[in-house]
């Protein structure tokens, strides 16, 4: 079965607006564990915006012998202020997958992959050094990528991919996500014939996840947290987490 990992950066927002320690991003994480899923993803940033270098100890402790731990972020942001690199937190707590995203600061949520024909070489230290952690890495692509450029990812160590899916997700909004979701489709292809892994995430929900899933053979992992979390206001976050593994059977 796809392996349902929740992002909790959406527990940090909540808490960061009251500056408490309310809701506990531990909390929501067992609650999740307890209902089934298969792992817990967050994406620390620079700017603390919502999970911080704590969160992420606090979840590598709480985590660790029970589900994948999935850290998300750009690998060429430096250190600042009590962020001290995405690399330095993969080296301090070992997750199970570092995702690199090429994020920035003014984006209020990742938009787009990476060129890994361009970033390669930029890449390949970076990947390697994980790899020696014990670290899968997984590159965010968009839908557009082609074999020749997995099989240099895979060349320098890559694993897994990412498809970015929120052109797809706003497709299946507007009632047409048959060229969107082709474009998904053929990219999972091409990096699975290089002999990468993929995975999935934004703005998946229940409602388009179905039949992201179906189209998609071999689908490893999907990272939800955005539509989670908001559709758990409604049915609670054990119920939400469930109903997403049923639609993932």
């Amino acid at each position: 079965m796809t392996l349902l990992s929740v992002n909790l950066n959406k527990i940090a927002v909540l808490r960061n607006s009251r500056g408490d320690t309310e809701p506990d991003i531990c909390q929501a994480a067992r609650t999740c564990i307890e209902a089934g899923c298969g792992g817990i993803t967050v994406h620390p940033r620079p700017d603390l915006r919502h999970v911080r270098p704590d969160d992420v100890r606090a979840l590598a402790t709480l985590l660790r012998g029970r589900v994948e731990y999935n850290i998300e972020g750009n690998p060429f942001a430096g250190p600042r202020g009590a962020y001290p690199g995405l690399i330095a937190l993969a080296r301090e707590v070992r997750p199970t997958q570092v995702t690199l995203v090429p994020d920035s600061d003014g984006q209020i949520t990742s938009d787009h992959g990476f060129d890994i024909l361009r970033d390669i070489e930029r890449l390949r230290p970076l990947v390697a050094e994980l790899c020696e952690l014990g670290c899968r890495v997984s590159l965010f692509v968009d839908a557009d990528n082609t074999t020749r450029a997995f099989e240099q990812a895979a060349a320098i160590g890559v694993q897994r991919i990412e498809i970015y899916t929120g052109p797809y997700a706003k497709a299946f909004a507007e009632d047409a996500p048959g060229l969107a979701l082709e474009a998904c489709v053929t990219t999972a292809r091409c990096a699975q014939q290089a002999g990468l892994a993929v995975n999935a995430g934004h703005d998946l929900s229940q409602k388009n996840l179905g039949t992201f899933k179906a189209a998609i053979p071999g689908l490893a992992e999907v990272s939800i947290g955005h539509a989670l979390i908001g559709e758990a206001l409604y049915e609670g976050l054990a119920v939400t987490v469930r109903n997403y593994l049923q639609i993932l059977r």
